[in-house]
């Protein structure tokens, strides 16, 4: 689909642009996964993220949050939203799973494409994490105009 957009709006499918929309898609994406049963998805997520295990309800907002973060960053509309959002959920996730993968070493399934899944946390849903991080830094840092 980025390629598709790049092509559509650039004329060409090797832009920065399509790298943007890739990471964007891809959140969008996830989030409708993770939307499709936000119970069974948030019930999921407090094994092991830090702040739904402190505030429940983080796990019911944190689809919303990657949603909201996606869509604007695929319209690239409202950054100064988008952006600290993507940066939040991504840090507080990463650092999350970093800890129960890493330090922790427990085998337990992400949450990271929906509640039902089978997919162990690891280095895909860190991966995720990473990427909305960078998202978020990036898009700040052209919104201020840094390049």
């Amino acid at each position: 689909m980025a390629l598709g957009l790049s092509w559509a709006f650039y004329g060409s499918i090797l832009t920065l642009r399509a790298f943007e929309w890739f990471i964007a898609i891809s959140m969008s994406f996830l989030a409708v996964q993770k939307l499709q049963d936000v119970e069974t998805f948030s019930t999921m997520f407090l094994n092991y993220d830090l702040l739904a295990q402190k505030w429940v309800r983080y796990g019911y907002v944190y689809p919303f949050g990657e949603a909201l973060a996606g869509i604007l960053m695929v319209a690239g509309a409202l950054v100064w939203i988008s952006a600290p959002v993507a940066l939040f959920i991504g840090t507080v996730g990463a650092a999350s799973v970093f800890k129960a993968v890493y330090i922790d070493k427990r085998e337990i399934k992400c949450a990271c494409v929906g509640g039902g899944s089978n997919v162990p946390l690891g280095f895909v849903s860190l991966t995720e994490n990473l990427m909305m991080i960078f998202m978020g830094v990036w898009m700040s840092a052209r919104a201020m105009g840094l390049f």
